[in-house]
């Protein structure tokens, strides 16, 4: 099935505006799932939004309300809530360069690729990608997607570029209170040297299609099993009732550049001279 974009507009460099969309890097159905049934009549089980002497009601009724703390909800109407304009729905701007190796791994959340939606819109897009790789850096931008404003962090990824949402800082809970009780003392020299030795001999390059899902596995073996027996209970599945935004063409790359130059403090200082190296092989997989 072909992929569907989760996001569209523009990723934006100073003056430089490059029509993209963001599909999601991840697969959420390549692990089993179950649908809850009703065992004494194999009807799947629904969930009715209901208020308590009324029963269901209508989902237009709905509204949002935000807990006061003293016992009150303040409500508001989704559409207002959906009215609130941010630059972010639309354009990603790229504010921020730090290194690819200064973002601590906790502050990482999901990872989405970043594609051009045309063929006029990569040259700028190799334009920007060959720049991070070269540079070794890590943009960072914020867009609104989904109901929220997420912190991005994106870096090249094989021919392309991965955009990984990052956590707010605020939502990052302490350690210290956690470690606290932990000794900070050193460790005994030659269990320190043992297991040393152990981590060397056991280290090797990352390969991701060593590890496997066992419970998966045993997941599936169990299902086949039960698909093979006649005894097996099963219950009927019936029916359940239960705009591109307009980016801005690039078409003089170069001018647009040199512009951002100029709009963001004078020339460029000249690149140091570099050894030639041999091209590396592009990577296979993200």
């Amino acid at each position: 099935m072909a992929s569907r974009a989760v996001w569209k507009g523009q990723l934006r460099l100073s003056l430089v505006a490059i029509p993209v969309e963001l599909h999601a890097a991840t697969k959420s159905g390549a692990r089993v799932s179950f649908r809850q049934i009703h065992g004494p009549s194999g009807q799947p089980v629904k969930y009715e939004k209901t208020v308590a002497g009324m029963g269901p009601i209508k989902a237009d009724d709905i509204l949002k309300g935000y807990d006061t703390g003293d016992g009150d909800y303040l409500l508001l109407d989704p559409e207002e809530i959906d009215a609130i304009k941010l630059d972010t729905k639309k354009t990603l701007e790229l504010v921020q360069f730090v290194d690819q190796s200064e973002i601590p791994p906790l502050y990482y959340n999901k990872p989405y690729y970043v594609v051009p939606t045309d063929d006029l819109a990569e040259d700028a897009y190799r334009v920007v990608r060959d720049a991070l790789r070269a540079e070794k850096k890590t943009a960072l931008g914020q867009l609104t997607m989904r109901g929220r404003e997420y912190l991005c962090a994106i870096r090249p990824c094989g021919d392309g570029l991965l955009l990984e949402t990052l956590r707010y800082e605020d939502e990052i809970r302490e350690a210290e209170p956690l470690f606290a009780s932990i000794e900070d003392a050193a460790s005994d020299k030659d269990l320190l040297e043992v297991a040393t030795q152990l981590i060397q001999r056991k280290s090797s390059p990352f390969n991701a299609e060593a590890f496997k899902d066992h419970y998966d596995k045993a997941l599936r073996d169990l299902i086949e099993a039960k698909r093979k027996n006649r005894k097996t209970p099963r219950a009927k599945a019936g029916d359940d009732d239960g705009g591109r935004p307009s980016g801005t063409n690039v078409v003089d790359l170069m001018s647009a550049l040199k512009d951002s130059l100029k709009k963001d403090g004078g020339k460029a200082k000249a690149p140091a001279k570099k050894p030639a190296r041999k091209p590396r092989a592009k990577p296979k997989s993200a």
